[in-house]
């Protein structure tokens, strides 16, 4: 499951890579869609789609804060729900079942990486795994001092 789960997010990554790029580089002009939107939301959505794609890959294959993928994921799916709302708005219903599409698949690695398959030192003692004490984050309640 977990290698379904990095095909997912890989290939979501790329799409919301391209996505967001073209909403950041092209002139606003040229993104016209079935409902006309303002420009500094236009803006903002791509920013939104290349942070959400660079936090589908980069948690896991760093390693650092790897509960920040579900995250992303959740707020790749709000994306999709909106663009899916959109584009039925606007008339399209083709465009916007491939929007669907992709927010369902958001949504299968936000459950997939919060459920099935969480990654990182956590995950591993939640799945009773034996952690090195090094992996463990150190517990600020814990009383102890490290300065």
């Amino acid at each position: 499951m977990s290698y379904a789960l990095w095909a997912v997010q890989g290939l979501l990554a790329l799409l919301f890579l391209w996505a967001g790029g073209i909403k950041l580089i092209l002139p606003l002009e040229q993104l016209t869609g079935p409902i006309p939107l303002p420009g500094w939301l236009v803006r903002f959505i791509g920013v939104a789609e290349v942070l959400g794609a660079l936090g589908l890959i980069l948690p896991g294959l760093l390693g650092i804060r790897p509960g920040l993928t579900p995250l992303a994921a959740v707020g790749l799916v709000v994306i999709m729900i909106g663009a899916t709302a959109i584009t039925l708005a606007g008339g399209d219903v083709g465009a916007a079942l491939i929007s669907l599409v992709v927010g369902l698949l958001a949504a299968v690695v936000a459950y997939g990486r919060w459920r099935l398959v969480p990654s990182g030192p956590s995950a591993a003692l939640r799945q009773g795994r034996h952690v090195p004490p090094s992996a463990v984050p150190p517990n600020p309640s814990s009383g102890t001092c490290n300065t």
